[in-house]
């Protein structure tokens, strides 16, 4: 957005911080993607197209000096027999929340931001930790189908320690970064997006599933072992974008296809409820109907499981990511109608708040809670996603960034924008923070 008093602001408050010190239970995940990785992306950017916004330049410098020391202060996560980092630390104690294992997500969604910082510090220990914990994941011991693995595993010795899983919490993320991490840098990391194309196509066989009251309908299920349970969530909705992401730099229609099919799912979630909010969680399995939702389910697909609406911003970001492909002002309309509903159901005396019931009056009961990704992802792929358009920007490969056909104009575009130009010059982490890529642009 270029305004240079907050920037300024934020830029020469940074400094201040002390990463060393917390008495509080730190998550490592989360601490990455939301501290470490608004750092580094700010870094990237205001060193790069936004040099110009800072008025003073030299505290930039800053945010790449802070993000060593918040990196320093978490490394020892990963001193375990395996190098599989703990899922928590107490830093003033410098020790670790109890417990050996951890989730694939959690192991698996640090690799951009860490070794984007050795990449900017020259330091590889960074990036060293993270493909070494990677490892166990881009080469299990086991899997359930090909590309697709359990959640948990033992950093004690690597071992998986289920065989459940799916695209929804405690493993999301991990196939996000598959592509992802292609996308960073291309020449080194086609391990990455070989890992995804296996649970790419191993998701489209087995867990794509369409409702028995909406045909053409679908949703991801999860899996226990083989065996398919008709459940999703509002986390899983990012599927949709991460599949159109991955058609995209693969040059693969079947995905971007599939991809907008989610996204189609996920819209019905949102259209569907009194609020125009999609639920935590919901279910299409015609043998677990709730009583008192048989007449929804039969009307709308799905049945819901759990009401709360926690400001997540999955099914917009997807919305973003089927705009930027597709070029369909449809999605602007979905992404405007989604945000227009936040703004009337979740807004705050300040800011916005968590609601317990999509389906009740005005939400039903305010949690008085506020997520970052609020900011981080919600807003943000709001605000992008309704940029301006222009007659004059060539959007690039039609199969790319497709004209748009109702007014006959092409997206406007900024650098780290998806598919700028038909390519990516900047990859978004896991909470929405654009990180500069290294590798040949795909």
């Amino acid at each position: 957005m270029e305004l240079p008093n907050i920037v300024d602001e934020i830029v020469d408050w940074i400094p201040s911080i002390n990463y060393n010190s917390s008495d509080q239970q730190l998550s490592v995940f989360e601490t990455t993607i939301r501290y470490l990785g608004g750092m580094i992306s700010g870094y990237d950017l205001l060193t790069g197209p936004l040099a110009h916004v800072p008025s003073n330049a030299s505290a930039v410098q800053a945010l790449l000096a802070q993000s060593v020391n918040l990196a320093d202060a978490m490394k020892y996560t990963f001193d375990t027999p395996t190098g599989i980092p703990h899922h928590s630390l107490f830093l003033d104690s410098h020790s670790y929340k109890e417990g050996f294992d951890n989730s694939i997500a959690s192991v698996g969604t640090v690799q951009i931001e860490w070794q984007r910082l050795s990449d900017l510090s020259g330091n590889p220990e960074y990036g060293n930790l993270v493909q070494k914990s990677a490892s166990y994941l881009l080469n299990p011991e086991s899997e359930v189908w090909p590309g697709l693995i359990g959640v948990k595993l033992d950093f004690r010795d690597g071992h998986f320690t289920d065989r459940t899983g799916g695209w929804g919490a405690s493993s999301d993320s991990f196939y996000e970064y598959l592509i992802k991490m292609y996308v960073y840098d291309s020449s080194r990391y086609r391990i990455y997006r070989d890992r995804w194309i296996l649970a790419a196509d191993s998701t489209m066989k087995h867990l794509a599933s369409e409702s028995p009251t909406k045909p053409g309908l679908t949703f991801l299920a999860s899996f226990r072992n083989q065996t398919i349970n008709r459940w999703s969530g509002h986390l899983n909705c990012f599927a949709g974008g991460n599949f159109i992401l991955g058609g995209q730099v693969l040059d693969r229609q079947d995905y971007i296809d599939f991809g907008l099919k989610l996204v189609d799912g996920c819209h019905a979630t949102y259209n569907s409820t009194l609020t125009g909010l999609g639920p935590e969680a919901f279910g299409w399995d015609p043998d677990h109907v709730p009583e008192k939702q048989k007449g929804y389910f039969e009307k709308n697909g799905f049945y819901v499981t759990s009401s709360y609406y926690g400001l997540r911003p999955e099914v917009i970001e997807s919305y973003y990511h089927a705009y930027r492909a597709t070029g369909n002002e449809m999605y602007r309309d979905w992404a405007w109608d989604a945000f227009v509903a936040l703004n009337q159901t979740c807004r705050a005396k300040n800011g916005f708040s968590a609601i317990s019931d999509i389906n009740a009056y005005g939400g039903g009961k305010s949690m008085g809670f506020q997520e970052s990704f609020l900011f981080a992802e919600v807003l943000k792929y709001s605000y992008m996603i309704q940029q301006p358009v222009s007659k004059s920007y060539q959007a690039g490969p039609p199969a790319l960034l497709a004209l748009n056909q109702k007014t006959n104009t092409a997206m406007q575009s900024q650098e780290w924008d998806v598919g700028h130009k038909g390519k990516n010059r900047y990859v978004y982490n896991t909470e929405a923070h654009p990180v500069k890529c290294v590798g040949p642009p795909v």
